[in-house]
């Protein structure tokens, strides 16, 4: 079984399918993630962010293991390097090439490959698996969710400027809602729940009674 989550940063998707998967018992991918180690290793291999061919080698080859809700890379946790501004500044141009994406949707569905799994990302309800089970969009007030990423970096040990971290935001977003493949949207079979006002126990809450009553 696929529970597929899709929303913009900040919106509590990943925290809440995290959350979500403990509690059902199932698999947790954060697609996200993903693409972060690949942002990561092509920062680290010096690769051409403008390559979309070289991008596409790197993700071809890309040593990923997740264990336990931590990303390794070539057997090395990665977990918390993944997290930090200077992916979030690069990200963007890494997940806008179109072989880039295919690659790792293959990555993505081999990852869930025969386990009950909450998949959370940008495309997972509309192109890594069309056919899930469950569908969810999950949202929040850009507000919301700047303050979200700056607490969480905050959190992390990280330096801040909230303006900053709204750039980026803003940036991620027409970028995730503008690509040609794999864009962010809100599709008729996907449940749109707001996560402005809510806590990520209550948004919890709320995906497992659903996906419990319709199980």
């Amino acid at each position: 079984m696929i529970v597929a989550i899709d929303g913009p940063a900040g919106s509590g998707k990943t925290t809440a399918a995290k959350m979500l998967a403990k509690r059902l018992g199932f698999f947790f991918l954060d697609t996200g993630a993903t693409y972060r180690v690949l942002t990561y290793a092509a920062l680290e291999n010096n690769t051409n962010l403008e390559s979309e061919e070289e991008l596409a080698d790197l993700a071809a080859g890309l040593d990923l293991k997740i264990d336990d809700n931590k990303i390794y890379l070539k057997s090395i946790d990665i977990s918390k390097e993944i997290r930090k501004p200077r992916i979030d500044k690069n990200i963007s141009k890494v997940v806008s090439f179109i072989k880039v994406r295919k690659v790792m949707n293959s990555l993505q569905r081999e990852e869930a490959s025969g386990k009950n799994s909450v998949v959370e990302g940008r495309d997972i309800t509309t192109v890594v698996f069309p056919d899930a089970e469950f569908k969810f969009y999950l949202d929040a007030a850009q507000k919301i969710r700047v303050e979200r990423r700056v607490q969480q970096l905050l959190k992390e040990g990280e330096v801040v400027d909230s303006g900053e971290v709204e750039v980026d935001l803003v940036k991620r977003d027409e970028a995730d809602k503008n690509r040609k493949i794999g864009s962010l949207k809100l599709t008729e079979e996907a449940r749109y729940i707001d996560t402005t006002n809510l806590l990520i126990p209550e948004v919890v809450e709320k995906l497992f009674n659903i996906v419990k009553s319709k199980k």
